[in-house]
């Protein structure tokens, strides 16, 4: 379960120099002549990664996808990512909310669904991760969900 940072960095010769990226590709500590810097679009990140976290997959599935767990990549706003990181603050405050505002699902590689250590190392470690992803990303910036079974 993945959560990629996407910035748009194509060179339009309409900006002003302070408006552009300067993207530089080295292979060995050498420029590497594979890529044709005009041609790159976007920087990609992977700014957040879990495994066997169930619940965290399930809200994304219900909340982001629609619905639909097909392992695509989804856009997720800043606000989403702020719900789920307030909805896991509550759920690890209070343990007794945990089947209603963050149930875990079962499912192929899922993982483990009872309400143990796992599962609220997996929310806390989810707070801390969307906190720092909260906070680096700026509104040029675009963030995906995805996963992959």
């Amino acid at each position: 379960m993945y959560l990629t940072r996407k910035t748009y960095v194509k060179q339009w010769s309409h900006q002003a120099p302070e408006e552009q990226f300067e993207v530089t590709i080295t292979k060995g500590g050498k420029p590497y002549d594979g890529i044709d810097i005009s041609n790159i679009t976007n920087i990609e990140e992977e700014v957040g990664y879990w495994r066997k976290q169930n619940q965290i997959h399930r809200w994304f599935v219900e909340n982001v996808q629609g619905g639909v767990d097909d392992c695509g990549e989804y856009s997720v706003s800043k606000s989403e990512l702020e719900t789920l990181r307030n909805i896991c603050t509550e759920v690890l405050n209070d343990h007794s909310k945990a089947e209603e505002l963050l149930p875990s699902t079962s499912g192929f590689f899922f993982g483990n669904t009872d309400y143990d250590e796992w599962y609220y190392d997996g929310v806390e470690n989810t707070i801390e991760m969307l906190d720092k992803i909260i906070g680096e990303t700026n509104p040029n910036q675009d963030i995906y969900y995805s996963s992959s079974w």
